[in-house]
This record gives C-alpha cells, sequence and structure tokens, in this order.
C-alpha cells in the first residue's frame, strides 16, 4: 500500500522540480503536470475523526457546552477525545465530528440526525471548503445491529437478576449475524466519506481514511469487590466473554469493511488488555476506560436525566490518549493494518498484523 506523506523534506521536493523539468524538455510542452502533493484546495492541513461515543470522547469529560444537553445535543464531544491526543507532523487542524450513539447512517450521508445533528459526511462536506482534510479517521458499527451499548445492559441485568442465565448465553447465539448484518452499513458509510472528498477533487492518494475497531471496556481481572454497583456489576463469565469472544469477533468484521472500502484498519480490539474498567482496583488511575458512572446532579433535571449513565464504559481521557499515541504511529507507516498493543513501557503502539488486507 502507498505510503502517504505531505511533510517531504526539501529535498525530495527539489527531486520532484527537476524530474518535472525533465519531462517537459524530453516530452515537450504537452506532458501531463506533476501530482500534486496533498489534498487540494485551501485551509489547514487537517485530520478529522467520525463516528461514535467511542471516538467523540465519551467518558473524558469537559464536553463542549454544545454538546452537553444543549437543545437536545448530547454528543460529548470532548477536548480530551482521541484525535485531538494525536501528532502527525504536518497536521495544522483537528477536528473532531463525531456524536455518542452515531450509527452508521449519521456517518453516511443521508437525512438521518443524532441528537439532533445531521450527517456526519454532510458535516465533512462543509468542512472541506475552508480545511485540507489529510486523514479521515472513523469508528462506527457498534450502534448499528450489533447495539453493543445494549449488550453492556442486559449483561447489568443478567449481574442484577441472579436467577437470569450470564447474558452471553444468549448473546453468543445471534453475534456473528449481527455483525455480518453491520458490515455493509459501514461500507456503505466508508463510500459516502469517500463519495465526499471526491465531489471536492480529492483523489484516494491525497488523504488517509482509517477505520478503527473497538476495545472491550470491561474484562475478567478485576476484584470480586468491585463486580457491583461500585465499579462493575457484570458476572465473570460475561466478563470473559465481552472482551475475549465478543469484541474479537465484531474486530473482525470492520476489518472485512474495511477491506472492501480500501481503508486503513486499526484494531483496537485488545488495547485495553490490563486497563479495563475497574482492573485497578483501589487505583482507578491505571485504567483506561470509565466505571459505572452516575451523574447524581442530572437525576433532578428531567431533560438530563435519561443520559445520568451515559457516560459508563468507554475510554477515559487516560485511554483516549493512549489511542490517539497508536494512532500516530499507525499514520506513520504503510502499513493496511496494525493493532494497537500495550507494549513493554506501559503504552500502546501500533503493531503490525495481518488482521486486514
Amino acid at each position: 500500500m502507498r505510503r502517504y506523506r505531505w511533510w517531504i523534506s526539501a529535498g525530495a521536493l527539489l527531486f520532484v522540480a527537476v524530474l518535472a523539468a525533465v519531462l517537459v524538455l524530453t516530452w515537450g510542452p504537452g506532458t501531463p503536470p506533476v501530482r500534486r502533493q496533498g489534498p487540494p484546495g485551501t485551509g489547514p492541513l487537517t485530520i478529522v475523526s467520525l463516528g461514535d461515543s467511542t471516538i467523540s470522547g465519551e467518558g473524558a469529560g469537559d464536553y463542549t457546552p454544545d454538546t452537553n444537553g444543549a437543545n437536545g445535543d448530547w454528543c460529548h464531544r470532548s477536548p480530551h477525545a482521541e484525535v485531538f491526543q494525536t501528532d502527525v507532523p504536518g497536521i495544522e487542524a483537528k477536528v473532531n465530528l463525531a456524536c455518542s450513539g452515531a450509527t452508521s447512517a449519521q456517518v453516511g450521508l443521508g437525512d438521518v440526525k443524532q441528537y439532533t445533528e445531521p450527517s456526519q459526511a454532510e458535516q465533512l462536506a462543509s468542512l472541506v471548503k475552508t480545511h485540507r482534510v489529510a486523514v479521515v479517521v472513523v469508528a462506527v458499527g457498534a450502534n448499528d445491529d450489533p447495539h453493543f451499548s445494549q449488550l453492556v445492559n442486559e449483561c447489568f441485568q443478567s449481574w442484577f437478576i441472579t436467577d437470569h442465565a450470564p447474558c452471553s448465553d444468549t448473546i453468543k447465539a445471534t453475534w456473528q449475524d449481527r455483525i455480518d448484518a453491520m458490515v455493509p452499513k459501514v461500507v456503505s458509510a466508508l463510500r459516502d466519506v469517500r463519495q465526499v472528498l471526491a465531489r471536492a477533487g480529492y483523489e484516494t492518494e491525497d488523504y488517509q481514511l482509517v477505520l478503527q475497531s473497538y476495545a472491550a471496556p470491561i474484562g475478567p481481572d478485576i476484584a470480586a469487590a468491585l463486580q457491583n454497583l461500585n465499579g462493575c456489576p457484570f458476572r465473570s463469565e460475561d466478563l470473559v466473554w465481552v472482551r475475549d469472544k465478543g469484541v474479537r469477533a465484531l474486530s473482525d468484521g470492520l476489518a472485512r469493511a474495511a477491506g472492501e472500502t480500501g481503508a486503513r484498519f486499526l484494531d483496537l480490539s485488545r488495547a485495553g488488555d490490563g486497563h479495563e474498567a475497574c482492573s485497578g482496583g483501589a487505583d482507578p488511575a491505571k485504567e483506561w476506560f470509565s466505571r459505572l458512572t452516575l451523574q447524581l446532579h442530572d437525576l433532578s433535571d428531567a431533560d438530563r436525566a435519561p443520559h445520568a449513565l451515559q457516560e459508563s464504559f468507554h475510554p477515559n481521557a487516560a485511554g483516549h490518549a493512549q489511542i490517539g499515541r497508536c494512532l500516530t504511529e499507525f499514520l506513520a507507516t504503510p502499513l493496511p493494518s496494525s493493532a494497537c498493543l500495550v507494549g513493554a513501557d506501559g503504552n500502546l503502539h501500533a503493531t503490525p498484523t495481518l488482521t486486514a488486507s
């Protein structure tokens, strides 16, 4: 796969100029111009994030006032979100268009709103009028047929109602079917993103399109004292299934969607290993995901009360910083896919993988 770079050295630029002169002398003034470097248009070179809560910043706190319930907008965009934690050479602007709860349909083109906000692809179309978009990173799919947040809720109910069977017993029977139904919806959203950029004069070489998967926010390596309303109210067998089966099968499905659209793929399915919610025991600072979180002050407001638990089990500010670090490393490589894995230094690093082609 071609390696994309817009921060070419002066020596490389000189080489291109000399080559262009040679072509004109050899083939005459009718020779096609040398291919431009980077996105067309004017404005700052920009990285953009699209998708749902896992990339909007849900769980990271300090949400922008316009997305923290104002006029019904609960997209919960945070200044700590992953896109703002990247450090890509040459990038001058970072823009977060993701919205908590978004589906593939709301990321793509069409009249589908999420928390009052229009299509994210349409918002991207407006952005490219004033920005040169070099990277688009997308995290979407979990709110389609998999209904991942509903899965977490079902597992909570399984813990709360002791005579219920483990949630994984019922979910796993249809999990792969749900993922298979999700894949074409994610593919459609990614193609819409490409269509928006093509309409603006972009060619595929002008930008990087990255689809990332999801990390398991919970896992079995937690103290029994926290398997309750103090942190992570889930059965042990369900925690094992979510981390080792559910999230990894979801990631495999998203890898297929990336492959069908020529997008690069960043596998986060093991990114949270050892740092899930409640894994830090008495020291939650070691965790990269929020525990069960209840905003008590929201319960006194009828409009805010339904969102009092919205932040639970999402990457926290530390988690977004780690994922942003891994994404930065991935963007600096020519690899079609990588996995974010914890290295010897305790941080996430982009590790080559054969998950996607």
